[in-house]
């Protein structure tokens, strides 16, 4: 059986919703430090430059996601 590879990002394209998300979010790993909303708006983000899949959290909830990412993969059974 061949195995299936795709490059997939995930975004909040919604700046308000991100934010809010980086500064209300737990953290799940003791002693681990979250990382600010200043550091996540302040990091090197380099644009892809092939083609890949791109999922936007802001616009639809995770069931919905993980349906297009199968989707777009050709998974669909």
């Amino acid at each position: 059986m061949a195995a299936k590879i795709a490059e997939v990002e995930v975004i909040c394209s919604d700046k308000a919703e991100h934010r809010r998300r980086i500064e209300t979010r737990p953290a799940d790993i003791i002693g681990h430090k979250l990382p600010s909303w200043l550091d996540v708006v302040g990091r090197q983000y380099d644009r892809w430059d092939r083609q890949h899949i791109v999922i936007d959290t802001a616009v639809k909830g995770v069931d919905e996601n993980v349906t297009d990412l199968v989707a777009q993969m050709g998974l669909e059974k």
